[in-house]
């Protein structure tokens, strides 16, 4: 082979891989603003980690307010006389013993609802349509046309469905399943940590 063809050879060879070499890191500089776009932002990851709570303040018939997921949570101290009337509340209610499972985990499977009977933690969004009840401390049922027996608990005013102190619901209304019990664990007596259950022990 001449000189002129080995030298041209090389010359095509050299060409051929440099445009790979240049066209291999266009593609990957074009692929960056998708893969980008792909990633959560710091934001959105933030959005579903866990969230600390501070209960230390609350008093009993105190509700805290706090987002998880972009949802409201509630956290609710409950008094002596509300946890000792729960179980009164058994034949007004559809699922008393929480057998729809997907509405709590295991933990939270028992008649107050909850790891202590003393605090309550549930998503604050009907299960009907979605809307967010009112708290209706006992003694202010009158407000929302409520019956004169109300001990107290969570009326939607969307569509009138109507939940205990424990997040049940009651029977003939719209609402078909108990509130939802997020995941959650205790860190120490003051504080809680919401979606994250990793060191509830069943």
């Amino acid at each position: 082979m001449s000189e002129n063809g080995t030298t041209d050879a090389e010359r095509r060879r050299f060409l051929t891989t440099a445009a790979t070499v240049v066209g291999g890191a266009g593609v990957a500089a074009a692929a960056v603003p998708f893969i980008s776009a792909m990633t959560p932002s710091a934001k959105t990851r933030a959005i579903g980690a866990p969230v600390e709570v501070d209960i230390g303040d609350l008093q009993p018939g105190d509700r805290k307010v706090v987002k998880w997921q972009g949802k409201p949570v509630w956290i609710l101290r409950r008094d002596t006389k509300s946890v000792s009337e729960l179980d009164e509340l058994d034949d007004a209610v559809r699922d008393p013993e929480s057998e729809v499972t997907s509405q709590q985990p295991a933990y939270a499977r028992n008649e107050y609802r909850s790891i202590k009977p003393e605090y309550l933690v549930v998503i604050g969004l009907c299960t009907h349509l979605g809307c967010s009840p009112t708290y209706v401390p006992r003694g202010e049922g009158d407000e929302h046309n409520l019956s004169a027996s109300w001990k107290g608990g969570f009326f939607c005013p969307c569509h009138g469905s109507r939940f205990d102190l424990a997040g049940r619901v009651f029977k003939d209304v719209p609402a078909p399943t108990n509130l939802v019990v997020p995941p959650y664990q205790y860190l120490s007596d003051t504080r809680l940590l919401i979606g994250d259950d990793s060191g509830v022990t069943s």
